[in-house]
């Protein structure tokens, strides 16, 4: 079960009542097939405006449990329910196609959340300009290192963001100066309207920008 502390009553973006997922472990010719259950009976509310963290060991769930509320992967208990909010999730490696450049891979990120190729376009040099990417935007993206990865999809998610902006890990790589830079601005999205949901494995940072933790 998930434990909560207290945090924002906003309006109930997205609900989850006793969600599970289990996968389907290698099985043999003559052997029954196995399951791991990843997640079990996990409840709760998602508010707006909340900056949510999600705190757990290695292998409690943690990324699953992002990819449930995003519906990448359907629950195989309970249920989900989402009020009309749109969802994006933002993990390293996560929806870029190595063999674009990194401004095509923007657009495409930006129109899965849900913008239209004109809206993305005209963002573009914010976008690139937050990156701190230099010419290698215009490079494609295999040969970006997993910090470069995150550097630019963490840039699409802010300044093109759906109503609830899903982070997994996002902001324990690069340098030092873009670590500070990505906080600052999940700072202020901790006092805007936004919703947040951040998996971390450093529970300082998940205590310092977020108002509600969970722990599977």
């Amino acid at each position: 079960m998930a434990n909560m502390a207290n945090g924002k009553h906003g309006d109930v973006l997205i609900s989850l009542q006793d969600v599970g997922v289990r996968y389907k472990r290698r099985g043999g010719l003559f052997r029954k097939p196995e399951y791991f259950q990843a997640l079990e009976g996990i409840s709760f509310d998602i508010h707006r405006g909340e900056t949510l963290g999600i705190l757990g060991r290695n292998g409690a769930g943690k990324s699953t449990l992002l990819r449930v509320v995003a519906s990448i992967i359907q629950p195989d208990s309970g249920e989900i329910v989402n009020h009309g909010a749109t969802v994006s999730l933002l993990a390293l490696q996560a929806g870029f196609d190595s063999e674009l450049p990194g401004t095509d891979n923007a657009v495409l990120g930006g129109m899965l959340m849900g913008y239209t190729r004109k809206q993305v376009e005209a963002r573009l040099e914010d976008i690139a300009e937050f990156s701190e990417l230099g010419d290698f935007m215009y490079e494609p993206v295999k040969t970006y290192s997993s910090g470069m990865k995150a550097r630019l999809g963490f840039s699409v998610a802010m300044y093109m963001t759906p109503d609830v902006l899903l982070l997994d890990e996002v902001l324990s790589v690069g340098d030092k100066h873009f670590k500070k830079k990505a906080e600052t601005e999940m700072v202020k999205k901790l006092h805007s309207d936004q919703t947040v949901l951040l998996v971390s494995h450093s529970e300082s940072q998940v205590n310092r920008l977020c108002n509600r933790v969970i722990n599977i």
